[in-house]
């Protein structure tokens, strides 16, 4: 009974990612993309005010 139950477990997930990759309009490809380079751009901007907020803080300790 449980190696039924896990085959039918198993199929069921197949089938629900087959059904997952269903087309979507290139619109949201697009912005999907754009979205991406978007947060890169801002992760690379919170990197850098960290780095020198860390820096500031590190030349008024040694002074």
């Amino acid at each position: 009974m449980k190696k039924t139950f896990k085959k039918a477990v198993g199929v069921v997930l197949v089938g629900a990612a087959g059904a997952a990759n269903a087309a979507v309009p290139a619109a949201v490809d697009t912005a999907i993309a754009t979205m991406g380079a978007d947060a890169t751009s801002v992760a690379t901007l919170v990197l850098v005010a960290i780095i020198g907020v860390v820096a500031i803080k590190f030349i008024r300790k040694g002074l």
